[in-house]
């Protein structure tokens, strides 16, 4: 496929999956029709590579609905100035995303593999602004903190702890809560008073985040 294909392709995506339906912060659209959701699948996906669901990627975990990254984003309010924290790099899709939101981007992948995949990706598609690194995501990054927008992008049993300690105050962090079968979108503003706000979006499901703070199965997948 040529790139003007691609590029078509993604405004088709963003007219339809994202501003024709709830999706209406204009920096948002904007990523979502520059990043190319191509450079982060295998080739043989690449007719499906801006359609309405998640893709297969390496280590039997996947690349995530554009529409539910687009979502989480969009609740973050992300500003230039931020300095965020993905947890869950998997491809590295989501991670560019954010770069072309954030000042900085810091992202923590459980599996080796895909954090050394993403890297060459975000290398490719031209990102600079992120440092990624491998390790158990729940419990954030320390050396790093603390971060003004933090997303997770697999289900939590509870809320991770470091993670509400890593956030600023003023902050917001977006994941998904609750049983594995089905979870919901959580969204957490701390106070420039330090008090944590939580408010319920939407149901979804996501497989399981894993950690010292998440899941305890070590075959569980991730959607991210």
């Amino acid at each position: 496929m040529r790139e003007n294909d691609f590029s078509e392709m993604r405004r088709n995506m963003v007219a339809s999956q994202l501003s024709g339906r709830d999706i209406r912060d204009k920096t948002v659209l904007d990523a979502f029709e520059k990043v190319p959701r191509h450079e982060f699948i295998d080739a043989k996906f690449y007719k499906d590579a801006y359609s309405d669901f998640p893709l297969p990627i390496e280590n039997e975990q996947t690349v995530s609905q554009p529409y539910i990254v687009a979502l989480m984003v969009q609740l973050l309010d992300i500003k230039k100035s931020d300095k965020a924290l993905e947890i869950g790099t998997g491809s590295g899709y989501e991670t560019a995303i954010l770069a072309e939101l954030a000042g900085e981007v810091f992202s923590v992948e459980r599996l080796k593999d895909l954090t050394e995949k993403a890297k060459l990706a975000l290398k490719k598609t031209g990102y600079k602004n992120i440092t990624l690194k491998t390790g158990d995501g729940m419990l954030g990054w320390e050396e790093f903190a603390p971060f003004d927008k933090i997303i997770v992008s697999a289900g939590a049993e509870t809320m991770p702890g470091p993670l509400t300690r890593q956030l600023k105050s003023p902050g917001k962090l977006v994941l998904p809560v609750g049983p594995r079968i089905r979870q919901k979108i959580l969204l957490v503003e701390k106070t420039g008073k330090g008090e944590i706000l939580e408010k319920e979006i939407c149901d979804c499901m996501f497989v399981p985040l894993i950690g010292r703070y998440g899941w305890k199965d070590s075959n569980a997948r991730k959607d991210i």
